[in-house]
């Protein structure tokens, strides 16, 4: 990447007055400055303000390597691909096909660049300009091997005549490969003792050793990890010698509060809810889709060790939108409005997406499970928009023999024809939502029989995606 402003060779780099920096020194630098001018930091991290946000802040002043521990779904991998953001825009190296590494003009590690720059006159030594974007690489740690992160002996260059014991016999892994940027490793307890051992040597030293090959090589670059707790504090998992190198232990956690993780699912959904068969999605529907996850969390059934991911409440409420209009499409009604029938489709979106706690549910099968859950979730948020007064009058109607019949595929304006017999939760759903639209009243009144059915004042048989309701 070279534009005018930018010197392609290293007198022009020389003269422009550029100084070189370590990878952390640039971050500190970058993140005070930032911080300074009141920029967003973290832009689209949700719930991290007063807990992680200020721990990452002191850390990356504090230079440190980083391990962010939490359960899955807790944006460990998002914040630490955001990091890259706090690198220079771009940074300079020293162009030549034998470079190994993005070298740093001023300071180069590698033998073919320091060569090359001791024999050639400045104005010679091509410089090239290394974007921030490509400054950062990741891996899963379960299935990896030494070679991939650190390096190999080449046998090829070995043929060649090149000495085992130098640098030029090497064929070099990620966090080489990495020098003056960021590395992060996933998942660190499932890296296998040997990679670990070598992960050790580059924070203790920064240098490589290759099958016992002692080259010195002074890699620079941030190192980030991630890992959940269950196993990354099991004994024997992670290397004691490798915890103490870590500099900074970050601990995320899942959205305090219930509109905390609805602003999650809205921003991370993507959804375009206008265009031509536009969706409005009620409150109390976006709070029960969060609620659902919160109940999964603390559910009893549901392998906490786990965890349940934010992706859970994501998924299920892309599906339940994707039901509402599929529904306005079928039946021609706009705009299209989510209800509690549409909470069926949710098994595709929600079964491969919670683990189950063998010992606690060896009696129910998933679906169970998340039926449970769901009612869980329903009653939580129903039990806050309605008061007991008038319910017990609900209740007594259903007990002379009514039943009424609702469904994903019902159109909307057959509900107030359906539960003319029961005018009390006709009532309770304007209570919830007073908007007159039929498509929001329909979705209110299920709500309301859906919520009467958690609280065990009514019954209900369930079948592809109908719902009758009776006491």
């Amino acid at each position: 990447m070279h534009t005018a402003s930018q010197p392609d060779n290293l007198r022009d780099l020389l003269a422009s007055g550029w100084t070189s920096k370590s990878v952390k020194r640039e971050l500190h630098d970058n993140f005070l400055r930032m911080l300074a001018s009141g920029e967003e930091l973290f832009p689209g991290i949700v719930g991290y303000e007063n807990t992680v946000v200020p721990e990452i802040n002191i850390a990356l002043l504090a230079q440190h390597d980083l391990l962010f521990l939490g359960e899955k779904g807790q944006a460990k991998s998002r914040i630490m691909r955001g990091l890259v953001r706090f690198l220079d825009e771009v940074t300079p190296y020293v162009d030549i096909p034998e470079a190994p590494v993005h070298d740093d003009p001023l300071k180069p590690i590698s033998a073919a660049v320091k060569r090359f720059v001791a024999a050639t006159p400045p104005e010679r030594v091509p410089i090239a300009w290394w974007p921030r974007s490509e400054r950062y690489a990741e891996r899963l740690a379960p299935g990896t091997k030494f070679a991939d992160i650190v390096g190999e002996i080449d046998p090829a260059k070995l043929a060649g005549g090149v000495s085992m014991s130098t640098e030029e016999a090497l064929s070099f892994g990620l966090i080489p490969r990495m020098h003056r940027g960021i590395f992060a490793m996933n998942e660190l307890p499932e890296l296998d003792e040997l990679v670990q051992v070598g992960l050790f040597n580059i924070l203790e030293e920064r240098d490589v050793q290759i099958r016992g090959y002692p080259i010195k090589f002074d890699v620079d670059v941030l190192i980030l990890f991630s890992a959940n707790p269950s196993t990354y504090n099991r004994s024997g998992k992670v290397i004691p010698q490798l915890k103490d190198r870590i500099g900074s232990v970050i601990h995320t956690h899942y959205p305090l509060e219930r509109d905390q993780g609805i602003r999650i699912v809205e921003q991370e959904a993507g959804l375009d809810l206008g265009g031509e068969w536009p969706v409005v999605v009620p409150y109390f529907m976006k709070q029960v889709i969060e609620e659902i996850t919160i109940a999964a969390r603390k559910s009893k059934y549901v392998d906490h060790q786990s965890g349940v991911s934010a992706r859970f409440s994501i998924a299920n409420y892309r599906a339940m939108v994707a039901s509402a209009r599929q529904r306005a499409v079928v039946l021609g009604e706009k705009p299209a409005v989510p209800r509690i029938s549409d909470l069926g489709h949710i098994y595709s979106s929600a079964l491969g997406k919670l683990e189950l706690d063998l010992m606690s549910s060896h009696q129910l099968n998933e679906r169970q499970v998340l039926d449970a859950i769901v009612a869980q979730a329903i009653k939580t948020v129903f039990e806050e928009y309605v008061e007991e007064h008038g319910l017990q009058e609900i209740g007594e109607i259903f007990s002379k023999g009514v039943k009424i019949e609702v469904g994903d595929m019902l159109p909307s304006s057959v509900y107030a024809e359906r539960i003319k017999n029961v005018p009390p939760v006709w009532e309770k759903a304007f209570e919830v939502n007073s908007a007159s639209d039929a498509a929001m009243r329909a979705s209110c009144v299920e709500f309301v029989l859906a919520g009467l059915y958690a609280t065990d004042r009514i019954s209900r048989a369930q079948r592809h995606g109908r719902m009758e309701y009776e006491l």
